[in-house]
């Protein structure tokens, strides 16, 4: 299933990773791992953040993607599906519209 996942890093916690040179390896070493479907790079709420689209198979591997942002930045993650284009087009609004509409 594809989800986003948006991970929140606090101010001083990246800075310290910043500092000690840490923050870029370390962050090119968990996306290589995760291997998202695309990966944005922005602020969220004025905190560093992270956007990951990626595909979670099972709900057993949601620690597999969130831990790494826990354990190494202290990081807030939230998860939530989302669908492509292609994805609505095979949803069955047409049919949902009239059985609910």
């Amino acid at each position: 299933m594809r989800m986003m996942l948006t991970a929140r890093f606090p101010t001083e916690t990246f800075n310290e990773l910043v500092r000690s040179g840490e923050a870029g390896p370390l962050m090119q070493s968990i996306l290589a791992e995760l291997k998202p479907e695309a990966v944005y790079l922005t602020d969220d709420c004025g905190e560093r953040s992270a956007v990951l689209i990626i595909d979670m198979e099972k709900a057993s591997d949601l620690p597999s993607f969130v831990e790494p942002f826990f354990l190494k930045f202290n990081a807030d993650c939230d998860l939530k599906v989302v669908m492509s284009p292609q994805d609505l087009t095979s949803a069955g609004l047409d049919e949902l519209g009239k059985k609910w509409g």
